[in-house]
């Protein structure tokens, strides 16, 4: 008995030990959890306390920040006021009130034509790519069957890349550029404008180091064309290198830059084969660029690397002062010593100007007029000169810098003179002054209709598929009748590709100033 009870005494311990356990080990498995919960939920904490620490810290770098600007603008406010202030005292510049009338001579404006760019299709010559765009092209499209999409059908990078195929993407960009030349050109014509200068835009990354490539021969054969019409049409055409393209730099690299610069230039004006004069005036303005903090080492470094040009580059080098170096008064000595055309630029002369010799205004420096044509003369070039206003309003140099959209007046330069306006407006700057002065062809364009092209072939804009509500139906026809009707696509007479762009049978091509939104169909609101 006592055997027995001794053993159900051992079995009942151990299923008392054995419940003992489980339940230990649930409230350990119990505690570890909220344990967990409790180091995760102060971590939690600590994280939120982190992030409101970190916001309170920004925020007050944030404030600094804010006060530093203020600061910044403050003093940048007083400095601006002071140079105000000080430009505004200046002696007032003395302009000539002559004015070159009857005009004989031709207004011209800088590569882009505002009217044509808004046509569709458009009409330019600046197509511009990137490099990595050139590089992208020379692996074969992912269906070489079909046109590359932008999307749909790209250059697989996968595929074995090809040179010429990346040239062959650059070149066809140059010819779109090149054969819309004609075409700007005839537009010229028709409306008296006879002077552009080509963009040097028009051969993407023709001078660059490593990417670069000739002209000939992909392009002769278009740019003979081009020049077929310059010369049939009597206009005058030119280029002008870019402020990075400096004879003068201490840099060689600069310097071998800008003469793969030059060469370009000039293989762009020689392919157009012009008539013997009108090559002579296609001429390449450049600037004379940075003074590197010593113009007279700058001036060295210029004769010795321009004795280094080609012969034919020499020919069509020409010289303007700017508006922040160099002035008239600066490059008249070399030009004349090298036998440089100075092109001069009102502009400029009126911001950048030798106080010592002159005042500002266009009053004294027609007293220099006869010193620089001289160099014009000499080289057989006809004489060009360039012209534009500051903005109204502005009255210190960086204000008056940034150009008028459209000038007010013509310079005092002799009335023969071929004057590039260089204006934001383009074209409608000379139609400007056109109209202004009364000068010919100033009665050959008209307004344009707000929104409205009659010389394109713009694609009309699409009709609404949405299905009529049962309310629209009953209200056409409480106002139309109740007859049947449909709805049809409105065919437009199609522009032949000559008249595309012309200005249509009124000759609309004028846009008032601030209106260039009028030479687009009206946006959506």
């Amino acid at each position: 008995m006592s055997s027995k009870r001794a053993t159900l005494s051992l079995c009942d311990l151990k299923s008392k030990l054995s419940k003992t356990s489980i339940i230990q080990k649930r409230k350990s498995i119990i505690s570890k959890y909220e344990n967990d919960e409790i180091i995760s939920s102060k971590i939690k904490l600590s994280k939120e306390k982190a992030k409101k620490v970190e916001s309170k810290k920004r925020d007050a770098d944030e404030e600094i920040d804010n006060y530093l600007d203020l600061d910044e603008e403050v003093i940048n406010a007083s400095e601006n006021i002071d140079m105000e202030r000080k430009e505004a005292e200046r002696s007032p510049p003395i302009n000539s009130s002559f004015l070159p009338l009857p005009w004989k001579g031709r207004l011209g404006y800088a590569c882009l034509n505002t009217y044509l760019r808004d046509s569709y299709p458009s009409i330019f010559s600046s197509r511009a790519c990137r490099i990595a765009s050139i590089v992208e092209h020379r692996y074969p499209l992912a269906n070489p069957n079909e046109a590359e999409h932008h999307t749909k059908n790209r250059p697989d990078k996968s595929k074995t890349p090809i040179f010429e195929s990346g040239q062959r993407f650059v070149e066809a960009l140059c010819l779109a550029n090149v054969r819309d030349i004609p075409k700007m050109l005839r537009w010229n014509h028709k409306y008296g404008i006879k002077f552009m200068r080509l963009s040097s835009e028009m051969f993407p990354f023709a001078s660059h180091a490593e990417y670069g490539y000739k002209l000939a021969p992909f392009a002769s054969e278009a740019l003979a064309e081009a020049g077929k019409v310059i010369a049939e049409l009597g206009h005058r055409v030119g280029t002008h290198p870019g402020q990075f393209t400096q004879l003068g730099s201490p840099r060689q690299e600069v310097i071998a830059s800008a003469v793969r610069d030059l060469e370009y230039h000039d293989e762009l004006l020689s392919l157009l084969k012009l008539p013997k004069q009108q090559n002579a005036d296609a001429v390449m303005i450049l600037h004379m660029g940075g003074t590197f903090g010593d113009k007279a080492a700058t001036l060295e470094r210029f004769r010795e690397n321009y004795k280094k040009l080609s012969k034919s580059i020499k020919q069509r080098l020409v010289l303007e002062n700017d508006d922040v170096s160099w002035t008239v008064h600066d490059l008249l000595p070399i030009c004349e010593e090298l036998n440089i055309p100075l092109c001069l630029d009102f502009h400029h002369h009126n911001i950048n100007f030798s106080s010592n010799h002159l005042r500002e205004g266009t009053h004294d420096i027609i007293s220099l007029f006869p010193r620089i044509k001289a160099i014009w003369t000499q080289k057989s070039i006809r004489q060009k000169m360039h012209y534009s206003e500051p903005c109204t309003n502005a009255i210190t140099a960086r204000q008056r810098r940034k150009h008028n959209a459209r000038p007010n007046t013509l310079p005092p330069c002799p009335n023969d003179m071929d004057l590039m306006i260089e204006a934001k407006d383009k074209e409608q700057a000379v139609f400007e002054l056109m109209r202004i002065f009364k000068l010919p062809g100033w009665d050959s364009f008209n307004n344009i209709v707000p929104y409205h092209r009659s010389d394109d072939n713009r694609p009309p804009p699409r009709i609404s598929k949405k299905k009529k509500t049962n309310n629209q139906i009953l209200a056409e026809i409480k106002e139309f009748g109740d007859e049947v009707r449909f709805e049809v696509e409105i065919f437009r007479e199609v522009v032949p590709e000559l008249e595309l762009g012309m200005g249509g049978k009124d000759n609309r091509v004028y846009w008032p100033l601030g209106m260039e939104e009028w030479l687009r169909p009206r946006k959506k609101k």
